[in-house]
């Protein structure tokens, strides 16, 4: 699996649209990960979002060696398909309410308490590092506080109407999905990994002083 990987959640309308980038530092027993960048903008359009991202994508510190992962729930299949078209290869998530992780191909259905799940447990772990220096790093940090999983008590399954209501969720979405990817989806087989580029610790992929 490359060593970075960005989490985008595409916002509707007048919603954010947010982008992490994840880096995954693997050892012989388990994966850390260190956010090292994120951004959010408002009223922009999808062409230009993919325009951003591609630019970002083809950068000296991710080309190559970087993994695209896309909260296509809301947006649905026709902007997903702009970056496909981009050659982003990207890979699709679709939150659902349910219990259960179903894939096909390079999309998969994911529970939101799936996604919930795997952070905390980084976090908890101290597995989870966020650069003190990031700017949205206060944002990220009270998104996270209240971030929750609504449980219909009638079906068990998660409410997503009342998912977004109120709290915005758009950066500490971006970051589960990273790290849900990360965690979540096995390693191909015999990939040999890109090493043309390590990220400096402390530094973004892009070179700035991060301050871990």
């Amino acid at each position: 699996m490359p060593k970075f990987i960005v989490g985008l959640d595409l916002g509707q309308a007048n919603d954010y649209t947010a982008l992490s980038v994840v880096e995954r530092l693997k050892t012989e027993s388990e994966n850390t990960y260190q956010v090292r960048h994120l951004e959010r903008v408002r009223g922009v359009a999808y062409p230009d979002i993919v325009a951003k991202v591609t630019k970002m994508m083809l950068s000296e510190g991710l080309k190559g060696n970087t993994s695209l992962v896309i909260d296509q729930t809301g947006c649905g299949r026709p902007v997903f398909d702009m970056f496909k078209q981009a050659k982003l290869k990207p890979i699709g998530i679709s939150i659902h309410g349910g219990d259960s992780v179903t894939h096909e191909l390079r999309n998969w259905r994911v529970p939101k308490r799936d996604l919930v799940g795997v952070m905390q447990v980084l976090l908890q772990s101290g597995r989870l590092k966020i650069a003190s220096k990031l700017a949205l790093k206060p944002v990220l940090l009270q998104e996270m506080q209240n971030f929750k999983v609504k449980i219909d008590p009638a079906t068990a399954h998660d409410s997503y109407s009342a998912w977004r209501e109120g709290d915005h969720d758009d950066l500490v979405l971006a970051v589960a999905l990273a790290c849900w990817y990360g965690q979540e989806v096995p390693e191909p087989r015999n990939m040999i990994p890109n090493r043309a580029f390590t990220a400096r610790r402390g530094y973004d992929p892009f070179g700035r002083d991060l301050g871990f």
